[in-house]
Formats: C-alpha cells, structure tokens, sequence
C-alpha cells in the first residue's frame, strides 16, 4: 500500500505542481516590514532632497524656523485628515467629502451664535459636525448599500452648499481670544505649536489604533476580503460605518485646527483635501484596493506634499504648476503599487 504524499510546498514544487531540482533558486518574497521600513526610508530620502533643494534655491527664508514651523503647522491639519482616510483607503473604501466636512464644520463652529459659548462651543461643535456627515456617510455606504465613491461624492455637494448657505458667502471671523491664541508663538511648547501637538498625538493614537488593535486588524481584514472577513465573524457593516465616522472625527479636528490657523471660518476651507489627503496616503503605502495601511508613511506623505507647496510658494511658482506635480506624484505612486503587486 503506498504511503499518500504530503503537500507541496512553495520550495519543493513550482506553480504547476511539478518537482524542481533541491539546488534550484528559491525566489522569496521580503517580509512586509521590511518592505513598509523600505518605503518609509525612500519617502525620507524624498523629503531630504525637497529639504535640500529648498535650502539651496531659497536658503535664508525655506531654513527661517518661523517657515519650518509654518510648514508643520500646516501640515498638522491635513495630516490629521489623512489620517482617517488612510484608515478608509485600508477598508477598500473611500472617502472624497473631507475637504467639505472640513469647510462645513468650520463655519458651522464659528457663527456668531456658536462663538457665543467660547472655545468649548467653537471645539464641541467642529467635532460633532464632523462626525455627523460621517455618520450620514456611513450609514448610506454600510447599510444603504452605496458605492462610497458616490455616497462621499453626494455629502461632498450637499456640505459645499450648506457652508455657503451658512456663510452667505462672507467670512466669518474668530472674536474667542482663547481659541485666537493658540496660534500666537506665545503659545508654542518648546517652540512647537499647538496643533502640531494635536497632530502628533492624533497621528500615535492612529498608528496604535492600526497596528494594536483588534480595530486595526478588523479594519485590514475588510479591506483585504470582506466576505472572508464577514465569514470570520467580523460585522462588516458595523465596521465601515465606524471607520467613516472616524474619518468625519478627524475631519472636525481638523476643523478645529484651521479656524486656530486662519482665525476665521470660510466655504472654500478645506480645497482640494481630499486630493492631498488621498494621494499622501497612497505615496506612503497605503493599498488603494484596500488591505493595507500605513500611518507612519502617510504621515511622511502629508509631510512631503506640504513641503513641496512651501517651495513652490516661496519660489513664487504657481498653484496650477503645484497640482500638475502633486497628480504626476500619484500616478507615480500607483504605477508602483501596481509593479509591486505584479511581482509579489
């Protein structure tokens, strides 16, 4: 009677199942870490060459550390809504209304009868805004069955022309001096502002929620194969409806951030966030199918796009000629994601 034999594995057999000679090469795939600890390492020789090229063409303002902590400041609130779109990005979805949510909440936060309860009103409301669209987000995609780009593309039209309404397209200025003041150099911690503070503490809370998490590994799951995951016990639904009313929290934080940094309240905040913050996710290896997410390289993304708007700027270059290059960035970025995936 012969003895039934054992399953092939990856170094004993080649894709059709036959034998291969023990001396073969064996072609290994490096471990996810290390390709993640690769990315990161590039976007960070990326951001030394902008460093560079901006010291170089621009030395006395770019290396001013008034300018480096602007660059950070403002990279604290688009980074913070990065944040949860990457999280999105990582559950196979999307979400293209948090430049919207952003503009809606702050003009919400600072009308007159909202600045009449100080800097609590003004934080409260921002917040609550902002997990209110992305409930209504999360609720139609989870449980109404829609496409999250249409869904996402809806709020975005409906939280545009409910900030107009609200503004009646005026500025709305800040008069809380609290809030005003968290701005001033006088208020930096060690010459660093407050809401690269915020940032950095919203940017450790993502990146334990990801990668500690049993959220994190529901969130990586969806995203990687809902019916598996659904298979496995994990309320689909439930999840994603949670992961759009994370992306809306940040969206009011984010809110919050800008109406410090600009002192006022506007429909247009927010232009274009959602280009910046889904192409800062994808440069820093998020996975656009889902599946995959990273903070720490989303991060570094937000990091270097700023960067490349403060060169451009002191440079006196134009804004046309900075979303022509930020668009040639993303393609770039996918293009690679698509090669990796081909080989691996």
């Amino acid at each position: 009677m012969t003895q039934p034999t054992s399953p092939a594995t990856g170094a004993e057999h080649g894709k059709a199942g036959g034998p291969v000679r023990e001396d073969a090469p064996v072609r290994t795939r490096p471990p996810l870490g290390l390709r993640a600890d690769v990315r990161n390492l590039s976007l960070l020789g990326v951001l030394a060459v902008l460093v560079a090229v901006g010291g170089f063409t621009r030395p006395e303002q770019f290396l001013d550390t008034a300018n480096l902590q602007l660059v950070l400041t403002q990279a604290s609130v688009i980074g913070v809504v990065t944040v949860g779109m990457t999280f999105v990005i990582t559950s196979g979805g999307i979400d293209l209304s948090v430049g919207a949510i952003v503009a809606l909440a702050s003009v919400w936060a600072t009308t007159v009868a909202t600045q009449e309860y100080g800097f609590a009103g003004i934080l409260f409301t921002a917040v609550v805004v902002g997990l209110g669209c992305g409930l209504v987000n999360g609720l139609l995609i989870a449980y109404g069955g829609m496409v999250p780009f249409i869904a996402t593309l809806a709020m975005l039209a409906s939280a545009r022309g409910l900030a107009l309404q609200i503004t009646e397209g005026r500025t709305q200025i800040v008069t809380v001096r609290s809030v005003l003041d968290l701005g001033v150099p006088d208020a930096y911690v060690l010459g660093i502002p407050p809401l690269v503070l915020v940032f950095a503490v919203v940017t450790v809370v993502g990146w334990l929620l990801l990668n500690r998490t049993t959220f994190g590994r529901r969130t990586v799951a969806v995203g990687g194969n809902p019916e598996a995951a659904r298979l496995a016990g994990i309320d689909v639904r439930r999840q994603r409806l949670y992961l759009y009313l994370l992306s809306g929290l940040c969206c009011g934080i984010a809110a919050f951030l800008l109406i410090v940094l600009a002192g006022s309240g506007q429909n247009t905040n927010g232009n274009l966030y959602e280009l910046d913050a889904i192409a800062a996710a994808i440069i820093g290896g998020t996975l656009l199918s889902g599946g995959r997410g990273t903070i720490t390289g989303s991060v570094l993304g937000v990091l270097v796009f700023t960067t490349i708007t403060n060169i451009f700027a002191l440079n006196n270059l134009q804004s046309d000629v900075q979303q022509i290059a930020k668009g040639a960035i993303i393609v770039a970025a996918v293009l690679v994601q698509r090669r990796t995936a081909a080989e691996h």
